[in-house]
């Protein structure tokens, strides 16, 4: 997967994934976010699916809020493979899963995504919960460069503590990390969006070839309009 940033709508930052055409991350000039992440099911069969990132495009360049947007994919989602977003502006942050129920708000605090639902305790998502937690008096410089060292952590969990999500035991304890190495499968890039209250961004990507050292890195600094 090759991934860049671009701006092919006038004031949309964003890293994407060159093969679907759409975006898995991004953020606005006028403070419009969004991400999306995959849902693990090996068992999930659709072939003809539409891009999933195309949902993160399309709310970045609409006008829709996180709350109509969300509840417009509560009506679609059925149509995608498995997938959790997080839609949000400067009101308001919301979350959808499509395996997952209803569209919430997503309240004030320290939350946890990874390919399950918002918040599942998976040993991953413990892990980098508490660290934010411990991070958030920090400056944006040091905060950047700690939590790309976070994303780098590639221990695997205890076997106690890894989900059975159907993938096989070995699997797991693979994809139990923060940073996933592999060959065929595994961490590409790492990303860090910073948004503080006066409206300054810092946007940040690490990209990496199987798994390997960093091999580019890309930052970029704004004020929101």
């Amino acid at each position: 997967m090759a991934v860049h940033f671009w701006r092919d709508e006038p004031g949309i930052l964003a890293g994407q994934d060159l093969q679907a055409g759409g975006t898995w991350l991004g953020v606005t000039l006028w403070g419009r976010l969004a991400g999306i992440t995959n849902y693990r099911d090996p068992t999930e069969r659709k072939d003809f699916a539409p891009s999933r990132g195309h949902l993160v495009r399309n709310f970045l360049a609409g006008d829709d809020s996180p709350a109509d947007f969300a509840a417009r994919l509560t009506q679609e989602g059925d149509r995608y493979r498995g997938f959790n977003m997080l839609m949000g502006d400067r009101e308001s942050l919301w979350y959808y899963g499509n395996r997952g129920g209803p569209a919430q708000a997503v309240t004030p605090g320290v939350h946890g995504l990874s390919n399950h639902l918002l918040n599942t305790p998976w040993p991953k998502v413990r892990k980098s919960r508490r660290l934010v937690q411990g991070l958030r008096s920090r400056k944006a410089g040091l905060l950047t460069d700690t939590l790309f060292a976070a994303l780098a952590d590639s221990e695997t969990a205890a076997d106690d503590e890894l989900p059975d999500t159907g993938v096989g035991i070995d699997n797991e304890r693979w994809l139990s990390p923060l940073f996933i190495t592999g060959a065929r499968y595994g961490t590409r890039c790492s990303s860090v969006l910073l948004i503080d209250d006066k409206g300054s961004v810092s946007f940040s990507e690490r990209r990496y070839l199987q798994s390997g050292p960093a091999t580019t890195e890309a930052r970029h600094q704004f004020r929101l309009d």
